[in-house]
């Protein structure tokens, strides 16, 4: 009995997903539709919007620049290490938050540029504007974390 119920659940639940719109995939072609890869007349952007987004990503540098600043200004005076772990510690993971924050500085400007020339770059199929993000993704991985775990002696 209970086995004919989950069933019937089952079978509801599948009837009620295939009558959904997906929007990750391109219904078959009735004659009418475009071809693979190709702008839609029907599809309208707004290449104001897309600049604004990227001047918006863009003017984080400033933000992040004078994070950099203060982190810099934070080390004043931190020469000699020798004979004080903490300080070489500081030390360390200053070098490793510089570079951090100096790659998201230059992954803001990459995405922003990338950002403000979407609007001319949505006329080109889908294949060639992922292809373009998934080089700045690859060029900016993310690093692994530091700090919290002991070093090797």
């Amino acid at each position: 009995m209970v086995w004919d119920e989950w069933e019937q659940h089952k079978a509801e639940a599948a009837a009620v997903r295939s009558s959904q719109m997906q929007l990750n995939q391109v219904a078959p072609d009735s004659g009418g539709g475009s071809a693979a890869g190709e702008a839609s007349a029907d599809l309208k952007s707004d290449k104001k919007a897309w600049v604004k987004a990227g001047e918006g990503v863009t003017g984080l540098k400033v933000g992040i620049g004078k994070a950099l600043t203060k982190l810099g200004d934070g080390q004043a005076g931190l020469d000699d290490t020798a004979g004080c772990r903490s300080a070489a510690a500081q030390k360390e993971i200053y070098g490793s938050w510089k570079k951090y924050i100096d790659d998201v500085s230059s992954r803001c400007d990459a995405l922003g540029s990338l950002l403000e020339r979407s609007g001319h770059d949505l006329s080109k199929p889908d294949q060639a504007v992922m292809a373009e993000l998934n080089r700045l993704k690859a060029q900016y991985q993310d690093t692994d974390a530091v700090g919290g775990y002991p070093k090797a002696k």
